[in-house]
């Protein structure tokens, strides 16, 4: 019968027995020894460990166990005083418990000592686990050694499931042009995780619970975190979020009933033209932001309100409008030339009139009349008609139609 009083406590409270293909399940393991009656001489305490792999075991190996111990005098003045005792494995199973000072001490009533066994790693399959004790102390009546046991149970609960994952994020729920993404998650060690995106997945190193894709997604995008036990039967939990961008990149757009915006631009600076909705239209920008260019095969419209036409080079004819009608120029600005099969006009305001060369006849219009000059310079030139109607003649000779006829002249008398 042991002279002394043990008790054990475990933190966490149910140490979980471990599990093949999970991390191993640790704790730690506190022997409280108490003193209850008269005061005990000791000497050594020896803890054994039931070792092995079995629902009566601890645990496979004290190799891996820190073990410390502090007695505790609690009559001591003016205030209890905890001073070490010494701990040491001894062989595969034991840890020796013995006085600081190496002999034998008083254990008075009411103190108590505490043996700590931290990092424990918990033997798989559930069940009682038996640590017996074996103590060395004295008989004071007797004056002799004596050797005391007990037994402290200890019990190892069936391990719970894994944890499930939680708290997939992204660390920006918008992203501006040029952000990258970071994705975070809190999870177990005992999960093997990957990242899946349309298009592809990528496993995730052991340990880590962030991960940024190389290229930041250019439209609104859904991840899915994927976390998966090496036990048997495994575990899988699935994990979405979805990150949104502020200037998607999409491949192709089909609305089937409208779009509502208040612009549309390119996506490139050198593609960056802009059509503006407006409360009477459409504007087009370039990538400046000034006035852009609309180019089309055909225009099919009801009215054109513009400054100028133009051809497609800038040396082509132009056409202005200013208040009083039309002017046609050639690309350079000067005056230009309205080439046209025939024209059906109200009246002609001209200088003067040509055939189509430059040694045609011409006409011009002086304050007086009409003046026939021939393409050559301003010589003089010719009227040809069938017949002549007029009021009067004004003119200096008359002749037939051949050089040598006949000559009418009209001297003052």
């Amino acid at each position: 019968m042991a002279a002394l009083t043990y008790s054990m406590l475990t933190d966490p409270t149910s140490l979980e027995a471990s599990v093949d293909g999970r991390s191993p399940s640790t704790g730690t393991v506190y022997l409280m020894v108490t003193n209850t009656g008269r005061e005990v001489p000791w000497l050594k305490i020896e803890l054994k460990v039931p070792v092995g792999d079995g629902a009566g075991h601890l645990t496979p190996n004290i190799g891996t166990i820190n073990a410390s111990g502090q007695y505790t005098d609690t009559q001591s003045a003016p205030q209890a005083s905890t001073q070490p005792v010494i701990v040491q494995a001894r062989g595969t199973d034991v840890f020796e418990i013995t006085t600081q000072s190496g002999r034998i001490e008083a254990f008075a009533p009411g103190d108590y000592m505490v043996l700590t066994l931290e990092n424990v790693t918990v033997a798989p399959n559930a069940g009682l686990a038996v640590l017996t004790v074996t103590e060395t102390t004295r008989d004071t009546r007797r004056g002799r050694w004596q050797v005391g046991d007990a037994a402290v149970p200890l019990v190892k609960t069936s391990p719970k499931e894994i944890p499930v994952p939680r708290d997939f994020r992204p660390d920006k729920a918008m992203l501006d042009t040029g952000e990258s993404l970071t994705l975070s998650w809190d999870g177990s060690a005992d999960f093997d995780y990957r990242v899946l995106f349309p298009g592809g997945q990528v496993d995730i190193p052991a340990g880590a619970r962030t991960w940024s894709p190389a290229t930041a997604p250019r439209r609104a995008t859904t991840y899915i975190l994927a976390a998966t036990s090496r036990t048997t039967p495994r575990q899988e939990h699935f994990l979405t979020t979805t990150v949104q961008v502020r200037h998607p990149v999409l491949e192709t757009l089909t609305a089937t009933v409208g779009i509502d915006t208040p612009w549309v631009q390119g996506t490139a600076d050198a593609t960056r033209g802009r059509v503006t909705f407006t409360g009477t239209g459409v504007e087009i920008s370039n990538n400046s932001g000034g006035k852009g260019t609309l180019v089309a095969d055909r225009a099919d419209v009801n009215g054109v309100n513009t400054e100028w036409v133009q051809g497609r080079s800038s040396d082509d004819g132009k056409i202005t409008f200013p208040k009083d009608g039309l002017d046609v120029r050639q690309g350079t600005g000067a005056w230009g030339t309205v080439h046209a099969d025939k024209a059906d006009l109200n009246g002609v305001n001209t200088e003067w009139v040509q055939g189509r060369h430059a040694d045609d006849g011409w006409i011009s219009f002086p304050k007086e009349g009409l003046n026939v000059r021939k393409g050559a310079g301003n010589a003089w030139g010719a009227v040809f008609a069938d017949r002549a109607d007029v009021n009067g003649v004004n003119t200096e000779w008359v002749q037939g139609r051949s050089a040598d006829d006949g000559k009418v002249t009209f001297p003052k008398d």
